[in-house]
């Protein structure tokens, strides 16, 4: 999907770098379907090649961010489905995923109300999370009779919260407030339901002011070091921040330093 395409399954806008996309259907508390599965993996995937954007915000919609998979246009026709059909239902829902951690985007979600089994992915494998006070998040897989190892969430959501609250989470399928998410630090910040859009855009802009290409690497690498020992780690950032001292970016910072201004950074 290019950017200058229009979503079917989720809403698009991009203004000043930032795209804003949020799913669509709020009667529903704004669901996943296999369709927009499929297009949410593609944009993201075909994100990493997009200049245009420097930061993606992903809305709530309505006073909900989403409720997770359609339980009659997912759950219901899983039910019938081999077990081939299956695997490949969930390794396109874990491309998703990877999608977003690959993109080399800042993404932001921006939770209000439900935000509940898929949606809880997609909120956990954003880089920021604020939310409004009433932000409901539930990974309940187990509730629908699954395994909370899902999209990623028993390698994610530990190292955001710890094991012992993940699995808490993963294990009851219970919610988690917007306190507790704030306090265990799911939730960068909780601010008042009238000022979530605002406040997200205003972090998205300062992600955009900043050097591009290092907000890059610095998302790339954070994803790309779990797998790593300290000893792989410490090399890799060593190559990374080579890159980065080769931008025009670095020069503009060291230049902005000298003549006592404020760097105006170009993502170069």
């Amino acid at each position: 999907m290019s950017s200058s395409e229009t979503p079917v399954h989720f809403t698009y806008s991009l203004a000043e770098g930032v795209a804003r996309i949020a799913l669509k259907r709020p009667e529903r508390k704004n669901p996943l379907t296999f369709e927009s599965y499929a297009e949410l993996r593609d944009w993201f995937q075909k994100l990493r090649n997009n200049e245009e954007v420097n930061a993606v915000i992903l809305l709530s919609n309505e006073g909900n961010f989403c409720s997770g998979g359609d339980v009659h246009e997912i759950i219901g026709p899983l039910t019938e489905m081999n077990t081939k059909r299956l695997l490949n239902f969930t390794r396109m829902t874990g491309d998703l995923v990877r999608a977003m951690l690959n993109c080399g985007t800042p993404i932001i979600a921006a939770v209000d109300g439900v935000c509940a089994g898929a949606g809880a992915i997609l909120a956990m494998a954003s880089d920021l999370r604020i939310a409004t006070p009433d932000a409901k998040v539930a990974f309940l897989f187990n509730r629908v009779g699954l395994a909370g190892c899902d999209m990623g969430a028993c390698a994610m959501l530990p190292r955001i919260i710890g094991q012992g609250r993940a699995a808490e989470l993963l294990l009851l399928g219970r919610t988690m407030t917007a306190a507790e998410g704030e306090s265990w630090g799911f939730f960068n910040r909780v601010v008042a339901k009238e000022n979530l859009d605002r406040e997200a855009a205003k972090l998205a802009a300062k992600l955009g002011e900043g050097p591009g290409f290092a907000n890059m690497m610095t998302k790339t690498m954070l994803a790309n070091e779990w797998s790593m020992s300290l000893e792989q780690a410490i090399e890799s950032e060593a190559q990374a921040q080579a890159i980065c001292m080769q931008t025009e970016d670095f020069k503009r910072a060291y230049l902005a330093f000298l003549q006592k201004e404020r760097p105006a950074f170009q993502g170069e």
